[in-house]
């Protein structure tokens, strides 16, 4: 990409488009939406967290992620447990479906991963990989540290 494309814009149309298709897609195979499917991976990392931490973990605010827990219990992919140090805490678990959900959408997203890389050499993923992780350590402090003309 030229430096003279605008790569705040391309990001965000990229992202949108992606992320629209992802959406379309887990819709359509598992009737799940992507944000669901990031609450199944996030469970299968570290199973009975509270609300909070997985609202922290995908930058949502715990109020709306609450209405997509309530969703996901109804269809009996996770649980709320009370906590035992604290019982007015409620932890979430997966359910053995929601387990296997998870499990199948991580095969789903190794699919997409490979998809998405494919028309790519070694050296340009690595290089693809290392801007990544550049915005992801970085973003505040640029976009903090931007001057505008």
């Amino acid at each position: 990409m030229p430096a003279s494309v605008p790569v705040f814009h391309a990001l965000q149309v990229a992202h949108s488009a992606l992320f629209r298709a992802a959406d379309q897609h887990t819709r359509k195979e598992a009737g799940l939406t992507t944000t669901q499917v990031a609450v199944l991976f996030i469970l299968s990392k570290r199973d009975g967290q509270p609300i909070g931490d997985i609202a922290k973990a995908l930058g949502m605010g715990k109020s709306s992620l609450t209405g997509l827990i309530d969703r996901m219990s109804a269809a009996a992919l996770v649980e709320r447990r009370e906590a035992e140090v604290d019982g007015r805490m409620a932890l979430i678990f997966l359910t053995p479906k929601g387990r296997q959900l998870a499990e199948d959408a991580k095969h789903k997203t190794k699919a997409f991963n490979a998809a998405l890389l494919k028309p790519f050499s070694e050296p340009e993923i690595a290089v693809i990989s290392r801007f990544l992780k550049h915005l992801w350590d970085n973003a505040e402090s640029i976009i903090n540290s931007a001057e505008v003309d």
